[in-house]
Order: C-alpha cells, then sequence, then structure tokens
C-alpha cells in the first residue's frame, strides 16, 4: 500500500500536461492471472473499504471506479463489496453496503460513509443508521431491511468473494474472475490512467 500511495503522488505531480504510453500488458507486471473458472459474463470487481484511505483516494480524488464505470464495454457489470476486516465497525459496515445495494442508494450514501469512517465516527450501528437517514434512507427503510434476507445474503456474498480471492489489502480490482490488477505492476506517469486502461483491456482478454 506505501507503494500505491507513493505511485498516486508521483501520478498527482506528473499528469498534468503529461500522459505517458501505457506498456504492453504482461501477465505478472500490470495483471496475475488466477487459477479459477472465468466469469460466465464480463464483469469487474472491486473490493474496498471505508476505513482504508487509499480507496477514498482512489473514489474520491482520483475517481478510478468512476473513470472505470465510463469505460465499460456494453453488458459488462462493476460491483463493489466491502471487506470486514479493516476497523472497528467494519462488520456493520459491510452489512450496511449490502443495504444500500439492495435499495440501490449506493450514491446516496457512499461519501457520507466514507467520511464517516475516516474520521472513526461510527461506534454503532446506529452512527451508520444515522447517515442513510440524513442521506435519503427513511427510518422504515433501514430498519425494515438491514436484516432481511437480501440483506443478509448480499452479506455472505462479499465474505465469500473476499475468501475465494484471498483479498488481505484493498482497494483491490479483479476483472472476469480471472485476472487481478497489480498496482506495483503500473505505470508510475500516468499511474491512473494505467490503472483504468488495465482494467478496460483485462475485459478483452
Amino acid at each position: 500500500m506505501k507503494k500505491l500511495l507513493a505511485a498516486l503522488v508521483v501520478a498527482t505531480a506528473t499528469m498534468t500536461g503529461f500522459q505517458a504510453q501505457a506498456a504492453e500488458l504482461k501477465d505478472g507486471e500490470q495483471y496475475i492471472t488466477l487459477n479459477q473458472a472465468r466469469a460466465a459474463q464480463p464483469e469487474v470487481i472491486e473490493f474496498f473499504s471505508f476505513y482504508c484511505p487509499h480507496c477514498y483516494s482512489f473514489e474520491m480524488q482520483y475517481k478510478i471506479p468512476s473513470k472505470v464505470k465510463a469505460q465499460l464495454p456494453q453488458g459488462t457489470t462493476f460491483k463493489q463489496y466491502h471487506v470486514d476486516f479493516l476497523g472497528p465497525q467494519g462488520k456493520n459496515l459491510t452489512r450496511a453496503w449490502a443495504l444500500a445495494m439492495t435499495l440501490g442508494v449506493e450514491d446516496k450514501v457512499k461519501t457520507a460513509l466514507f467520511d464517516g469512517a475516516q474520521a472513526n465516527a461510527f461506534k454503532s450501528m446506529d452512527d451508520i443508521r444515522q447517515k442513510f437517514i440524513d442521506n435519503g434512507v427513511t427510518a422504515e427503510q433501514f430498519d425494515g431491511t438491514i436484516n432481511s434476507f437480501a440483506v443478509t445474503t448480499l452479506v455472505k456474498t462479499q465474505q465469500n468473494l473476499v475468501k475465494q480471492f484471498q483479498v488481505n489489502g484493498v482497494p483491490d480490482f479483479y476483472v472476469n474472475n480471472k485476472f487481478r490488477v497489480n498496482p506495483e505492476g503500473l505505470s508510475r506517469d500516468d499511474f491512473v490512467g494505467d490503472y483504468v486502461k488495465t482494467v478496460i483491456e483485462l475485459l478483452k482478454k
């Protein structure tokens, strides 16, 4: 993660007025091939945590997830799954994010959840619940859905995929269940651009 942060700093300093030509993708450099079956449908998965400062930078400052989404080929899905191994409210935030996905309010609550976690402001699910209410989700919606079958299923989906991909650090991007983006192999001159291009190019493999 230190190398990732350094790359982002360099990218910020050098991207103005200059964009390096991304290198041809090579297994073991820009990406790592995984020993598992390819997804039935094209998809990109990002694992993240609201507690992770690098995830915050990816989302809020460099906007890598939104840039990836903007360039996805038709029919490709982009999913963001929360890991629960970071922060004192990691498990509650994983459930809260499952609720956001179930209600389709991810964009409404994402910034508030990032800000709250980064400030270590969440002491219980009640604090998280208030962020949802402050951003347009009714108390009845939250209370009636947070422990629903649909939300619990999404919680298990997130947890199971973290185990399947052996995720131990975030942000972490996977393409078609078959490729993991390797940040350490990306351009230091245009890290953000190379990250997005790598994801899109891996969808063609």
